[in-house]
Protein backbone atom coordinates (compact mmCIF):
# COMPACT_ATOMS: atom_id res chain seq x y z
CA UNK A 1 0.00 0.00 0.00
CA UNK A 2 1.10 3.20 -0.71
CA UNK A 3 1.18 6.26 1.78
CA UNK A 4 -1.31 8.57 0.74
CA UNK A 5 0.60 11.79 0.60
CA UNK A 6 2.58 9.54 -1.97
CA UNK A 7 0.12 9.32 -4.38
CA UNK A 8 -0.79 13.13 -4.22
CA UNK A 9 2.56 13.94 -4.13
CA UNK A 10 2.90 11.63 -7.58
CA UNK A 11 -0.98 13.68 -8.76
CA UNK A 12 1.16 17.13 -7.90
CA UNK A 13 4.28 16.21 -9.87
CA UNK A 14 2.27 15.15 -13.02
CA UNK A 15 0.16 18.51 -12.93
CA UNK A 16 3.11 20.77 -12.79
CA UNK A 17 4.61 18.55 -15.79
CA UNK A 18 1.52 18.19 -17.85
CA UNK A 19 1.60 14.91 -18.38
CA UNK A 20 -2.54 13.87 -18.52
CA UNK A 21 -1.92 10.39 -18.75
CA UNK A 22 0.25 10.29 -15.53
CA UNK A 23 -2.40 12.88 -13.69
CA UNK A 24 -5.30 10.41 -14.75
CA UNK A 25 -3.14 7.45 -13.77
CA UNK A 26 -3.34 8.68 -9.83
CA UNK A 27 -7.15 8.52 -9.79
CA UNK A 28 -9.40 5.92 -9.34
CA UNK A 29 -12.00 4.81 -12.37
CA UNK A 30 -14.99 6.35 -10.56
CA UNK A 31 -13.17 9.36 -9.01
CA UNK A 32 -15.83 12.10 -7.80
CA UNK A 33 -14.13 15.76 -7.90
CA UNK A 34 -16.53 18.47 -6.30
CA UNK A 35 -15.21 21.72 -8.37
CA UNK A 36 -14.54 25.40 -6.69
CA UNK A 37 -18.06 26.51 -9.24
CA UNK A 38 -20.17 23.72 -7.46
CA UNK A 39 -19.99 21.63 -10.44
CA UNK A 40 -19.38 18.01 -10.31
CA UNK A 41 -16.70 15.24 -12.30
CA UNK A 42 -17.45 11.92 -12.62
CA UNK A 43 -14.97 9.11 -13.56
CA UNK A 44 -11.49 9.45 -15.09
CA UNK A 45 -12.85 10.22 -18.82
CA UNK A 46 -14.70 13.42 -17.66
CA UNK A 47 -11.14 14.10 -15.41
CA UNK A 48 -9.19 13.72 -18.67
CA UNK A 49 -11.65 15.83 -20.97
CA UNK A 50 -11.79 18.59 -18.29
CA UNK A 51 -7.99 18.73 -18.36
CA UNK A 52 -7.11 18.09 -21.48
CA UNK A 53 -7.31 21.85 -22.79
CA UNK A 54 -4.80 23.34 -19.64
CA UNK A 55 -2.19 20.59 -19.93
CA UNK A 56 -1.86 20.77 -23.72
CA UNK A 57 -1.44 24.78 -23.24
CA UNK A 58 1.09 24.18 -20.52
CA UNK A 59 -0.04 27.00 -18.56
CA UNK A 60 -0.59 25.21 -15.20
CA UNK A 61 1.34 25.55 -12.12
CA UNK A 62 0.49 24.59 -8.35
CA UNK A 63 2.82 25.04 -5.50
CA UNK A 64 1.46 23.59 -1.92
CA UNK A 65 2.04 25.61 0.93
CA UNK A 66 0.90 23.26 3.57
CA UNK A 67 -0.41 19.82 4.08
CA UNK A 68 -2.26 18.08 6.61
CA UNK A 69 -2.90 14.43 6.29
CA UNK A 70 -5.39 12.14 8.87
CA UNK A 71 -6.01 8.43 7.79
CA UNK A 72 -7.14 8.47 4.11
CA UNK A 73 -7.19 12.31 3.54
CA UNK A 74 -4.74 14.72 2.48
CA UNK A 75 -5.50 18.10 2.25
CA UNK A 76 -3.47 20.46 0.58
CA UNK A 77 -3.23 24.61 0.77
CA UNK A 78 -2.36 25.43 -2.57
CA UNK A 79 -1.11 28.28 -4.78
CA UNK A 80 -2.65 27.63 -9.04
CA UNK A 81 -0.53 29.83 -11.68
CA UNK A 82 -1.55 29.86 -14.84
CA UNK A 83 -5.24 29.99 -14.90
CA UNK A 84 -5.89 33.49 -14.14
CA UNK A 85 -4.42 36.86 -14.63
CA UNK A 86 -3.17 36.43 -10.71
CA UNK A 87 -2.58 32.96 -8.76
CA UNK A 88 -5.50 31.43 -7.26
CA UNK A 89 -5.31 30.35 -3.36
CA UNK A 90 -7.17 26.79 -3.18
CA UNK A 91 -7.50 24.32 0.11
CA UNK A 92 -8.36 21.13 -1.69
CA UNK A 93 -8.81 17.61 0.02
CA UNK A 94 -8.17 14.87 -1.52
CA UNK A 95 -9.38 10.80 -0.55
CA UNK A 96 -7.04 7.63 -1.11
CA UNK A 97 -8.36 4.42 -1.72
CA UNK A 98 -6.63 1.69 -2.74
CA UNK A 99 -3.59 3.76 -3.78
CA UNK A 100 -5.66 6.28 -6.12
CA UNK A 101 -7.53 9.23 -5.37
CA UNK A 102 -10.69 8.73 -5.10
CA UNK A 103 -12.40 11.69 -3.97
CA UNK A 104 -11.07 15.78 -4.42
CA UNK A 105 -13.12 18.39 -2.50
CA UNK A 106 -12.38 21.88 -3.54
CA UNK A 107 -12.65 24.05 -0.07
CA UNK A 108 -12.62 27.55 -1.19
Amino acid sequence: MVDPITVVRRQLDAYNAHDLDAFVATYSPGVRVDRPDGTTLEGTDALRAAYAEQFAAARCHAEVENRLTEGRWVVDQEVAHGLADEPIRLLVAYRVTDDRIDMVRFLT
